[in-house]
């Protein structure tokens, strides 16, 4: 157990230039947990008493209304880390996170982190430049939902999903959606009915055509230009 502590601690960019000894050491503090898709890792508001490695699975950030509409922040895969920014500010978490599938996630105290940081400067840098990158996708989440339309955001999900799992068949790219129309909402900051009918309208435009959960973006430059890309 400890040499796969040690394997998902050196995949993070956050802590994969330490050492083999001090791998080892934190190795041994971590604390694994176990996630069943959409199970709770924690809510906001809750004390932050550390970060999270993710081991195997992905998890999602997100608000969720009174109603309980849910925005998705950020979704964050296998070799990534979630809650960095409560082990700085000494704040509750900001985000409720919570499985996106089933997950593995290890479990590092702040206090460790805090050290490592003072120890290994290069730890503090890999920290901000993760920070950085996330409040740049923020602000890249607020354009897109004050200043695009829910089909312009729609397109550019499709596009994004095409290029990174996308097969292409000359101008055409196919893709296989894995998340429902319900979990594509959450994350473009509307409703499922919603999106279902922006599907209905992408395809009525011939940017795309669906087949089920099989999505032919017919034209990526006709898309992207829609989506104002």
């Amino acid at each position: 157990m400890a040499t796969d502590k040690i394997e998902a601690l050196r995949r993070t960019s956050l802590f994969g230039e330490l050492e083999e000894p001090e791998l080892r050491a934190l190795a041994a503090r971590a604390v694994e947990h176990r996630l069943a898709r959409d199970e709770i890792l924690f809510i906001a508001g809750d004390e932050a008493r550390g970060l999270y490695v993710i081991v195997e699975g992905a998890v999602r950030a997100f608000r969720e209304s009174l109603e309980g509409r849910e925005q998705v922040i950020h979704v964050e895969p296998a070799g990534s880390t979630v809650a960095e920014l409560p082990v700085f500010d000494d704040r509750p978490y900001p985000s409720t996170v919570a499985a996106d599938e089933d997950t593995t996630v290890l479990f590092i105290d702040k206090r460790d982190v805090k050290r490592l940081c003072l120890e290994h400067p290069q730890i503090a840098l890999a920290a901000l430049k993760m920070l950085a990158g996330r409040l740049r996708r923020c602000a890249e989440l607020v354009e897109a939902l004050s200043l695009h339309e829910v089909d312009q955001r729609l397109a550019r999900f499709l596009l994004g999903e095409a290029r990174a799992r996308g097969v292409h068949t000359g101008a055409r790219i196919t893709v296989e959606l894995i998340l429902t129309n319900q979990q594509i909402a959450a994350r473009l900051g509307s409703v499922r009915e919603v999106i279902s009918r922006a599907f209905n309208r992408l395809q009525q435009n011939g940017l795309i055509h669906m087949s089920g959960r099989r999505v032919t973006v017919l034209s990526e430059d006709a898309l992207a230009g829609f989506a104002q890309e």
